[in-house]
This record gives structure tokens, sequence and C-alpha cells, in this order.
């Protein structure tokens, strides 16, 4: 070969990498692949979507309806309502659990022996629901794979306890979290000193659902814990908002603040840290990092203090904290109306979905289609927006969980009053919202 062909040869692989490094990627364009309602002429809501072993999906929420797609069920109570999809996004199989009064699902997940778990919140003491203790209890329903019940729990006492995630423990128990009534239960949810309002509470469970211990966390005010993750050590992260400043709380910040709860295997407390303004701040999700720290989502109306940068009326908040609950960066998402956050989860490249609705037309909002809409939010693992979708009708639209599956797409949850725009049907008052989104 000659000097001539092969230097230009060279000088052509040359010119093809320097382009390959100049090019700018390709923007992201989130696609709607579809939008479903489901239920009947009263009220349902979506509150938790989780990919399922078998390629498929399922939803959970709750239903107030008897006709339409609620074929279980005779009365006009609220019960857990259960939707079960395949890979195709076919409806497999949807189920009611409850009894004669207000029964409302908050959390799922799959079991390690492929069946499932559901927590939330009964007033019920009929129908699948064994035992009720006073007003609201904390009910959790073990299921088969077809959605059968293999045993259910009520946990409360004659206040208003209700339940707001779960977890399945490496010993194959659960831990439960939520908020106990500490006045109306008497100071019984665990052996520590009467507080007031209701407190965050946890609760080790056995794999049948027994107790192993429980204990509360809180001040004088209202505390509510909302979720719920392991920690690295083996204990538990347990969040929310708080409004209290005594016994537990060292550090309220003003106002509901994100409270941040860390304890051992055995329940005792390890620490506990507020992060805020002086305005209203709540933490509703949180999640792990690749490195071994944690990012807490909710929404926040303060803009001072933590806050560094507020958008609007209220914003998405994110924080991210150290595993001894140092905060080690914050992060506003919304423009000048009413955003607010409700799930955070993980993706394959290691960014983040952030779920919750929107008011907003500016800032980082692109479009609003009326009053409230879903807002899906795409962030990188240093809180960077890569993308963002508006979804939504003329009415209230809302999305209360999303989660991304084995093939890239998004299912995305929550609840709708609207009859146009995006949303092709609503079968009356509010429905249960599922959109399907194709990322390319």
């Amino acid at each position: 070969m000659s000097k001539r062909i092969l230097l230009i040869i060279c000088l052509s692989f040359f010119f093809k990498g320097c382009k390959n490094n100049d090019e700018t990627p390709k923007p992201v364009s989130p696609q709607i692949d579809f939008i479903k309602t489901f239920g009947g002429s009263s009220n349902e809501s979506a509150r938790s979507v989780i990919q399922t072993t078998d390629g498929g999906y399922a939803v959970l929420g709750y239903t107030q309806s008897n006709d339409d797609d609620i074929t279980d069920k005779t009365d006009i109570s609220f019960d857990y309502w259960l939707l079960k999809f395949n890979t195709n996004d076919n409806l497999q199989w949807s189920k009611t659990y409850g009894g004669s009064d207000i029964d409302q699902g908050s959390k799922i997940i799959q079991t390690l022996d492929g069946g499932f778990a559901l927590i939330g919140s009964s007033s019920s003491n009929d129908g699948d629901v064994s035992t009720n203790e006073g007003f609201n209890d904390i009910w959790l329903i073990k299921l088969d794979a077809s959605g059968n019940i293999t045993w259910e729990k009520s946990y409360g006492f004659p206040g208003n306890d209700l339940g707001f995630s779960i977890i399945q423990t490496s010993d194959g128990g659960f831990f439960v979290s939520g908020v106990l009534d500490v006045s109306g239960s008497g100071g019984d949810g665990n052996d520590r000193s009467l507080h007031a309002g209701g407190d965050y509470w946890g609760l080790k469970l056995d794999v049948n659902g027994t107790k192993i211990w429980r204990r509360y966390f809180g001040g004088s005010f209202t505390d509510s814990a909302l979720d719920i993750i392991a920690s690295n050590e083996g204990g538990f992260i347990l969040i929310g908002s708080s409004d209290s400043n005594d016994v537990d709380i060292t550090n309220n910040k003003g106002g509901y603040d994100f409270w941040v709860v860390k304890i051992d295997a055995n329940g005792n407390l390890i620490w506990e840290k507020s992060f805020g303004g002086s305005q209203i701040d709540e933490a509703r999700s949180i999640t792990k990092t690749s490195d071994g720290n944690y990012l807490i989502v909710g929404d926040s109306r303060s803009s001072d203090q933590d806050i560094s940068n507020s958008k609007g009326a209220a914003d998405m908040w994110l924080i991210k904290i150290s595993d001894t609950g140092n905060l080690i960066w914050e992060k506003s998402f919304g423009g000048s109306s009413f955003d607010v956050a409700r799930n955070i989860s993980p993706t394959t490249d290691g960014g983040f979905l952030l779920s919750g609705s929107s008011r907003s037309q500016d800032g980082d909002v692109e479009i609003n289609k009326g009053q409230n809409d879903v807002w899906l939010v795409k962030i990188n693992n240093s809180g960077n927006i890569e993308w963002q979708k508006t979804i939504g009708g003329s009415d209230i639209d809302f999305a209360y969980s999303a989660v991304e599956i084995d093939n890239g797409d998004i299912i995305i949850v929550g609840e709708s009053n609207s009859n146009d725009g995006d949303v092709i049907e609503n079968k009356g008052f509010t429905d249960i919202l599922i959109t399907k989104i194709k990322v390319e």
C-alpha cells in the first residue's frame, strides 16, 4: 500500500472520530404510548405501581364504585382495588378487598414467594377484614400470585391509625410504617412516654404478619410517616413530615419539615433530622443511590434556610442525604404555581423518575393542560433534569407513582377527573389513570 493511500485512510478515521466527538447528543423525546382510565360511576384512585416478575405490572389503589370496570363488589364503600397487567398491557385480572366501611390501599410490593403484600388503612370490621380496633387501622393483606388472600392482619388502637408503606425484610418478614394516633392508643404503640396527636409508627412483623416489635416517634403535634426504606446496616429509615419541635424532634425549621428518622434493626432511634424552611415542606418518597446515600422527594412552599432556589408557590423538592443524615445537595423543580412530587423511583441508566402534579406553565414546566396535570420528571444521578412530560385534560389529573419496566418504557399511575385533552374517557367522578410513556 502506498504512503499516500495510507495517509488518506488514517485521515478519514481521524476526521470521522472528530465528527463523532463533536456531535450533539440526540435529544430525548418521551412519547405517550397510551392513556387508559379504569373505574365506575363513583371515585377511584391508583396509588402504587410495581413491575412484576413475569414482566407485567400491578397497580394498587381503591374504588368506591360497584359497576363498569368493578365487577366483584356490591356496595359503594371504598375498597382496595388491585389490577394486574401482562407484558402486552392487557388486564389479566382485577380484585377488590375490604368490608362495608372505608378501606383504601396505599402501597403494593411483590413478595419473595411471587405473591403480593398490600398496605393501607381500613375502618371495616367485616367482609375481608377480620378485626378492627376502632375508626381506622393499618390493614395488611398477603396475597398469592393470583390475587387470592393468604392472610390479612389489622394493626391499631381506638384512634385514627393509617398505613402508608411496606417493605419485605431479609428474614422474609415485613416492616410497615404509617401514622399512630397516640392519644387514641393511650401510649400503647410502644413502651415509651405518651406523646400527642399523630406520630411516625413502625412495626416489624414476621412472615405471617405477627408483630415482633413496634415503635413510634414524634412530638406534640402532627408527625406523619409516608415512606420507608431499609438502611445500609439492616435497620430502617422513615420519612414524612413533622410540625413538632419537642420530644424526638430537635431542630424543626418552621411549619412542617421533611423529617427523617433512622432506627436500627430493633427499632431503636439512631438519629433524626429535619430539612426545610419556614413554611410547609412535606417528604413523600425515598430511594437509595448507587453511592450508598439516599434521595428524598416531596414538596416545599419555603424559600429560605435549606431551600436555595424556590421556583413558585410550591415546588417539587429533592434532597440528597448521607447515611448519617447530612444534607449533600438539594434541588427545586417547578414553575410559578403549585408543583408537587409524590414518588421517586430509580431507572436503569442510574437516574430517577419523579412523579406528581403541576399547575404551572413556566419555569421547568413546558405546558399546562388545565388545573392539575400529571407531571413526570426524569433526572440524572446529579439531580439535573433530562426531560419532563405533562399529561392531562382540563380538569384535575394527578400521578402518585411511576416505574420503569424492563423494556425501558414507563408506567405512570394516578387519578383523573378529565374527559378531554390527553384523557379520552371519564367513567364517573375520579378514575384510575394509567399512562405508558416510551422514551425515544
